[in-house]
């Protein structure tokens, strides 16, 4: 599960409030992934490009900056702590261990020069090194009083502590001189520092230690985690203190009566404050303010506290109070345990924007191992409404999911089964008449028959969706059940082509009800058989290679009768592109399926040049015998002849990769095209696309649909990094979101800022801009970075 971290920037509100006056801070969003369930994901990395497994190209975006995930039915999944399958335990965030070395092992001491007195003091001097229960000690000079057991010690002292997780965790003492007991822990240090975890440094006259080096003191204390020169001695920002105490047990810094200075200026004072050091994963206590300001909103502060239930749960308390606008709490519950992990988000809300009304969402999903290698996930979707989802900036998701899945997958088998409650969001899709319960199982299992070769298939699956409503056709229920069988071989012909044979026999058994314009019971067999031929052709100049391939396939099966006809309910859009120019059916779903005698024509060709890039094309057509009624009258597949797929790819060595596809009669007249552009390299991220859609009535399309989505990050220098995020109908005429960010990262301090335009109103939804400021000190707490983005840092210059 992923850790939980302890910020301290909630110590210095004064000054996070004074800038937030002017661009308050960003607010909690809410990640979501893909665990829960089971269709086909489309993913986004962390700056919106779109990523799968292996090393694909990065394609434009298709969804927000947030981390959302969007299935193939349009839900989104709610986020699932990942943690490690097997063993016998999971934990948040293991706990650190020091291995104490023998209580009872030698000192070693090496030095240029040792002596031994008569009044039993032993002097080193010289270069001195002294290593001790894994502690290592080096000075100038010591001298050690055999009688009492004390060492006095000369500096310049450097004393390194065992780290607790690696070297990085160390903790470093560096001194002007010392006395120190035997034990070379505990004792006083003058013109000390304190060096945690290679970040933060505390500076002070004196230091006092003790209880075997677990408590250090230091009095009228300077602490900073920025760097320090000695031309400009004043960091960016600094605590004074009268004292600060560090409990390397339960690492944390305990300051008394602390003052923050920004530029050497005095900002806020506290009291008392307590915080973590920078060894630190998870601690109970408050997280990093987040001031946000929206146009619907206002001005608002969120001020979490974190609460750790040992080490295998967490809950987050979240109370957000606007200036005039809302009251709200929102809850965060995290949970892992030997076999799985879950994770449960929340908020209940009363504003000003529906006054009188509470509003509140509820997004929670666990994922479990069981025997046998199956996974059962658990998911629970709720929300008042979608403008609340958008108004918090929860997630911007228009239809909800809750439900159970089940999933196994084997090399030669799958298994994978889920039931669930869809709620629409959305104001064109009237809750009684979309399917709310659905139901689906879908069981695969290939293998290799021994007499005839080749790769054999049997599928089973099992569907069922109910509506509410009780009218006839618009309340339509339906259960199905469907077995497949299929079988393909390949063979290598003479003159080095390719022959493929490929079989399938689908039969269906369906149980319509409330539904007039169909049987209630229907029963079909849809037999298929197909027959493929490759000519690959390949040429190698100069290092070059050209590879042209042109293909056939022949594809037959028997024409639907009318009686067959049952209700399409899985198959309404169909793509069409290079991905199943050569598929026996082009359909998604069961409930339709291409019939009658066609041919997949196409040719395709590669050139890969030994500088690392490569160019492809591929082109190919549809014919048809007779017109398929299942297409319908219109669309890239309506007809005798479908239209002219036409597919271009450029991957070059600099990490830029383009996709053009395009759609197109005899006509030249274009129907669809879409361009994704994606840009990878050091300090750019780039991802881009446009889509045109033809209008198209049969898939309720009355207007065309033209679209630019461009998602980008760069570095500007060091320590600066910039995105953008637009989208833009140019049907429409309008930007429908805009964003843009920019973050500045030292050694000691983040600063991250953002503005957003949300342009959708509708009678639900209203545009929407908000400003977004967040300040993050470094030194407490451990933080992540991004390998990604670089870190300015302050040169000292001799």
């Amino acid at each position: 599960m992923a850790a939980g971290k302890m910020n301290f920037a909630w110590r210095v509100a004064a000054l996070t409030a004074a800038t937030a006056l002017i661009a308050p801070a960003a607010a909690l969003a809410q990640s979501l992934t893909a665990d829960g369930q089971t269709l086909p994901v489309y993913t986004q990395d962390g700056d919106g490009f779109l990523t799968g497994a292996g090393a694909a190209p990065a394609l434009a975006p298709t969804e927000n900056l947030d981390g959302n995930e969007r299935f193939a039915d349009g839900t989104e999944a709610s986020h699932t702590p990942a943690v490690s399958s097997g063993g016998s335990g999971v934990a948040i965030a293991p706990s650190p261990r020091i291995d104490s070395p023998d209580q009872g092992s030698p000192a070693t001491l090496l030095a240029d020069q040792v002596t031994l007195s008569a009044d039993d003091k032993l002097t080193a001097s010289g270069g001195v090194v002294i290593w001790y229960r894994g502690a290592r000690l080096v000075a100038s000079r010591v001298v050690y009083d055999n009688r009492t057991g004390g060492a006095v010690i000369e500096g310049p002292i450097h004393l390194t502590e065992p780290a607790m997780r690696d070297q990085r965790d160390e903790t470093i003492v560096i001194a002007d001189s010392a006395q120190l007991d035997p034990n070379l822990q505990d004792g006083i240090l003058r013109g000390a520092r304190l060096v945690l975890a290679r970040e933060m440094q505390l500076a002070a006259r004196q230091m006092e230690r003790r209880d075997n080096g677990r408590i250090t003191t230091m009095q009228n204390v300077v602490a900073s985690s920025c760097q320090v020169c000695a031309s400009n001695p004043v960091p960016l920002w600094e605590i004074r203190a009268r004292s600060i105490t560090h409990d390397a047990e339960t690492r944390q810094l305990h300051f008394d009566q602390p003052q923050l200075r920004a530029f050497g200026v005095p900002v806020a004072s506290l009291p008392w404050l307590t915080a973590p050091d920078p060894t630190v994963d998870r601690m109970t206590g408050f997280l990093r303010p987040q001031f946000r300001t929206t146009s619907g909103l206002g001005l608002g502060i969120k001020l979490p506290y974190f609460i750790t239930l040992g080490d295998h749960a967490d809950l987050t308390v979240t109370p957000y109070v606007s200036a005039s606008r809302t009251r709200t709490l929102e809850l965060r519950y995290r949970q892992a345990v030997r076999n799985g992990a879950m994770e449960w988000n929340g908020a209940l809300s009363r504003d000003d924007i529906q006054q009188g009304d509470t509003r509140g969402y509820l997004f929670g999903a666990a994922r479990f191992e069981l025997p046998r290698g199956y996974q059962l996930g658990i998911q629970l979707q709720m929300a008042t409404n979608r403008a609340y989802l958008l108004d918090y900036d929860i997630s911007d998701a228009d239809r909800l999911w809750s439900g159970i899945t089940l999933d196994r997958v084997r090399r030669d088998r799958m298994l994978t089964a889920r039931i669930g409650n869809y709620e629409s969001l959305r104001d064109d899709e009237p809750d009684d008449i979309t399917p709310s319960v659905v139901a689906d199982a879908l069981w695969q299992r290939r293998w290799s028959p021994d007499r005839i070769g080749g790769i054999a298939e049997l599928e089973w699956s099992l569907h069922a969706h109910r509506r509410s409503s009780g009218q006839d056709v618009l309340g339509r229920d339906m259960a199905r059940g469907s077995v497949a069988v299929g079988w393909r071989r390949n063979e290598i012909l003479p003159l080095g082509m390719l022959g493929a044979v490929e079989t399938r026999l689908n039969a269906d058994f369906y149980n319509i009800n409330q539904d007039s314009n169909y049987e209630e019971w229907v029963a079909r067999a849809d037999p298929t058989i197909a027959t493929e031929l490759r000519w690959p052709f390949a040429r190698h100049t100069n290092g070059v290679t050209h590879i042209v391939e042109p293909v056939a396939q022949i594809i037959w099966s028997p024409e639907r009768d009318a009686e067959d006809e049952v209700p399409n309910e899985d198959s309404y859009l169909i793509e069409f592109d290079e991905g199943n120019l050569y598929s026996l059916n082009r359909f998604p779903g069961w409930d339709a399926r291409e019939s009658g005698l066609r041919a997949n024509l196409g040719l395709g060709w590669t050139r890969i040049d030994p500088a690392g890039w490569s160019v492809g094309l591929t082109a190919g057509r549809v014919l048809r015998s007779r017109t398929d009624d299942a297409f319908g009258n219109s669309g890239p597949l309506a007809g005798k002849s479908s239209d002219w797929l036409l597919s271009a790819n450029y991957q070059g060595s600099n990490g830029l990769a383009i996709v053009n596809r395009a759609l197109f009669d005899d006509s030249f007249s274009v129907s669809r095209n879409e361009l994704r552009l994606g840009w990878l390299k050091p300090g750019l991220q780039l991802s881009a696309g446009y889509l045109w859609l033809d209008s198209d009535e049969g898939e309720d399309r009355p207007q065309n649909v033209s679209e630019l989505t461009t998602v980008a990050g760069w570095q500007i220098r060091d320590g600066w990094w910039a995105t953008a995020e637009t989208r833009y109908d140019f049907s429409a005429d309008r930007a429908q979101k805009a964003e843009l960010g920019l973050e500045y990262r030292n050694e000691c301090v983040t600063v991250e800022m953002a503005v957003k335009r949300r342009f959708s109103d509708s009678d639900n939804l209203r545009a929407d801009t908000s400003f977004d400021l967040g300040i993050r000190l470094g030194g407490f707490g451990r933080q992540q970075s991004d390998p990604q983005r670089t870190v300015a840092r302050r040169a000292c210059l001799r």
